[in-house]
C-alpha cells in the first residue's frame, strides 16, 4: 500500500465544503455529499446546512462531530501504529505554530526533516491565536510554556533562550533622543500590535535586576501579529518609531546597522518555545519521527 493510499483510507474531516474534503481524500465531492445525505436519512436529522458557497454543520451536526471527533482521532492514531512497521514512516503531519516560529524556529529544522523522511508530508498551520490542536485537526503545536495545557507533553524546540528587543533607526534616535529608561518610551513613537480579536497586545515589559517595568506606549502604526510584523520592521528602519519584538526578527537589521537597539540593559530574556502534543493519544508515526528529529538536533554539537 502506498503512502497516499494509506492516508486516503483514514477518516477525513470536512473542511469548508465537499470540494475541500475531496481534495484531501480518495473520494469525489459528489460521493461525499451523497454519503452525508444517506447518513442524514438514516438518522432522521439534518447534519449540514448547504449553500452553493459553503457547508456549515447544524447544531445536531456540531454535537455529533464533538462526540465522534475524539473517537475518530483515536482510530486514526491506532491505524497509524502500522506505520511503525515500515522502513520509513509515511503520512501527513499537521503542526499549528505561531508566525514567529515559522520565521525563527522551523527554517533550521524543516529542510533536514523533509530530506530524512521523504514519505511524510508536513503541513504547517500558522496561527497566532491559542487553539485546541486536537479540535483543529493538528497533531502537534508550538507554543511557549505559559500557554501550554497541563495534559500536554512538551519537547524543547528551537533556541532555548530568547529576548525581547526595543530598536529604532539611528536617524530616528539622533532626532528624538535615545531612551535611558523604559518610561522614556512614553515620549516616543512606538509600533504597537493588535490581536485578530481586536484586543491590543499587552504592555511592553522590561527587567533589570529585581525591577520590572511595564509601559503602554503609543505610536503612529498598529499591526496585527504575523505577516504584518515585516511592515512594522520596515517602518522602524525608515525612521517611523521604535519597535519591540523578538531579537531573532531584528538580528539582520541590527547587524547591518539599519536598526539600533535601545534599553539593552533592560532587555527581558525568557525560555524558548516547545513542541507540544496530547499525552492522551497514541503518537502517530510521522509525529514520533519529528519528535525524534528535533531531540537529535538539540543534542547535535553546533558547527
Amino acid at each position: 500500500m502506498s503512502a497516499h493510499e494509506n492516508r486516503s483510507r483514514r477518516p477525513q474531516r470536512i473542511r469548508g465544503g465537499f470540494r475541500d474534503a475531496a481534495r484531501s481524500s480518495a473520494y469525489s465531492a459528489s460521493g461525499l455529499s451523497e454519503a452525508v445525505r444517506r447518513l442524514e436519512a438514516q438518522l432522521g436529522v439534518r447534519l449540514l446546512n448547504r449553500t452553493t458557497r459553503s457547508v456549515v454543520p447544524t447544531e445536531a451536526g456540531r454535537g455529533l462531530l464533538e462526540r465522534l471527533g475524539p473517537a475518530l482521532s483515536e482510530v486514526e492514531a491506532a491505524l497509524d501504529v502500522v506505520n511503525g512497521y515500515r522502513d520509513t514512516p509515511a503520512g501527513v503531519l499537521r503542526i499549528n505554530v505561531p508566525v514567529s516560529a515559522t520565521r525563527l524556529v522551523l527554517p533550521s529544522i524543516v529542510p533536514g526533516f523533509l530530506a530524512a523522511y521523504p514519505d511524510i508530508t508536513l503541513e504547517i498551520v500558522s496561527d497566532d491565536s491559542f487553539v485546541d490542536i486536537i479540535a483543529a485537526g493538528c497533531d502537534a503545536g508550538i507554543r511557549y510554556d505559559e500557554r501550554l495545557e497541563q495534559d500536554m507533553i512538551a519537547v524543547p524546540i528551537g533556541p532555548r533562550v530568547q529576548r525581547f528587543v526595543a530598536a529604532a533607526s539611528p536617524a530616528y534616535l539622533d532626532h528624538h533622543g535615545r531612551p535611558q529608561h523604559p518610561r522614556d518610551l512614553l515620549d516616543h513613537a512606538c509600533m504597537r500590535g493588535r490581536f485578530a480579536s481586536g484586543a491590543m497586545m499587552g504592555p511592553w515589559e522590561f527587567e533589570q535586576g529585581e525591577e520590572i517595568v511595564r509601559v503602554d506606549p503609543t505610536g503612529p502604526l498598529i499591526v496585527q501579529p504575523g505577516a504584518a510584523i515585516e511592515l512594522a520592521i520596515e517602518a522602524a528602519i525608515a525612521g517611523s518609531g521604535i519597535i519591540y519584538i523578538f531579537d531573532g526578527w531584528l538580528k539582520p537589521h541590527l547587524d547591518s546597522g539599519a536598526l539600533e537597539e535601545v534599553l539593552e540593559p533592560w532587555s527581558q530574556r525568557f525560555p524558548g518555545p516547545f513542541l507540544y502534543y496530547s499525552g492522551r493519544r497514541l503518537v502517530p508515526a510521522p509525529l514520533r519521527a519529528f519528535i525524534d528529529f528535533v531531540k537529535a538536533q538539540a543534542v547535535r554539537p553546533a558547527p
